[in-house]
């Protein structure tokens, strides 16, 4: 089961990073795979935003697209990432932003846990997720970097 966790410390507040997250429709602007995002639900309920969107990720000749649940949750600055159909067993994951004490930046947390349906498709597009999910970060980081610096 693939699985890629990343903490850091980013100079922007917690409050920033998390409107950048949840700001999903701007993703294929500046995410590495992101081809296309569409939300098709928005419903607020408890101070909370539950979205379902479906996203299409691409690498030269391999598109899939896949279905998720997402919860935005202010309050607690975490955004939750629950699977719904396409081509993964299960996908889960997690953005966590913690405010720095002392200045206006962030850690920010991030985990995804998943496995392909396919061993084929896990096999051609595994390594690649792998080092996407490490470029993420960094794109988060550069993204706020344009927006708010």
């Amino acid at each position: 089961m693939p699985q890629f966790e990343s903490h850091r410390r980013v100079h922007h507040s917690a409050e920033d990073m998390f409107a950048l997250v949840a700001d999903m429709e701007k993703y294929p602007e500046f995410l590495p795979l992101c081809d296309a995002l569409a939300t098709h639900t928005r419903t607020e309920r408890d101070g909370k935003t539950l979205l379902v969107s479906v996203m299409t990720v691409g690498y030269k000749a391999i598109r899939q697209t896949f279905t998720t649940q997402v919860v935005l949750d202010p309050a607690k600055q975490v955004i939750d990432v629950r699977y719904i159909d396409g081509p993964f067993k299960f996908l889960n994951s997690r953005w966590r932003f913690e405010p720095a004490e002392g200045d206006v930046s962030c850690r920010v947390h991030f985990l995804i846990d998943y496995e392909f349906k396919s061993l084929l498709l896990g096999a051609l597009m595994g390594s690649m997720f792998d080092r996407a999910f490490q470029k993420f970060a960094e794109a988060f980081e550069a993204r706020a970097d344009q927006i708010y610096s």
